[in-house]
Order: C-alpha cells, then structure tokens, then sequence
C-alpha cells in the first residue's frame, strides 16, 4: 500500500506535462473519493487536479514514510515547493493522512497544511 501512496507524490508531480501521469495518478483514486483540503471537503480528486494546475505552473513534492495508524489509515510529513501561474516561488510543508478501500484505491486524502489558509482560493 505505501508504494501506491508513494506513486501519488510522484504522479502528482510529472501530472502537469505528462498526460499518461495524469491518468495513472486518476485511477490510484475512486471516482468519488473524498478529498479534504485544510478541513474543507469535496469529492473527487480530478476536480481538484485541474483547479491545482490552473493557479501552479510547477510543484516538486518531498516526503517521509507513509507510516500506518491505528485507525487504518496512512500519514507522511511532506514538503513541497512550486511556482505559481504568476511565477511566484513557494515552499509549504504539512502531513497528508490517506485512506484506501480494499482494490487498493484511495477513498480519502486529506492534506493539513501548515499553513492554513494555503487552500483557501481553492475553496471558493
């Protein structure tokens, strides 16, 4: 399970100029997963992929193991740093806590920035 959730980080990065990336990081999740973004919830990750690359032109994620909790679901400490569609440079950190159903998919991600308004254009 903790390579599936490896191959996230690494398709969400080569998602933004790589078609084949992007549909591979798709299909690691259910159609209608839930996706929480500092506390906000939605269902779908395609939906938030294609807002992502509207307001960032690059990203390059880093991150710890994807350790087991005793709920059942998976948790890593993260870094990333990106360049917005306005050519601004960020770096951010924060922990994703991951859930999967039994065929191996992604039902919930949720991303807790550090940073708790990083999603709020996101929300709108």
């Amino acid at each position: 399970m903790t390579t599936l959730l490896n191959n996230y980080f690494r398709l969400f990065d080569a998602s933004r100029a790589d078609e084949r990336a992007m549909q591979d990081l798709l299909s690691l999740f259910t159609p209608d997963a839930e996706i929480v973004l500092n506390g906000t919830s939605r269902k779908g990750f395609e939906g938030f992929m294609k807002a992502f690359y509207e307001y960032n032109s690059d990203v390059k994620h880093m991150w710890e193991k994807w350790e087991l909790q005793p709920d059942g679901s998976y948790q890593t400490n993260w870094a990333v740093c990106g360049q917005s569609a306005d050519g601004k440079v960020y770096a951010k950190t924060g922990i994703d806590i991951a859930r999967l159903n039994d065929a191996g998919q992604i039902i919930y991600l949720e991303n807790v920035q550090d940073d708790k308004d990083a999603f709020s254009k996101y929300n709108q």
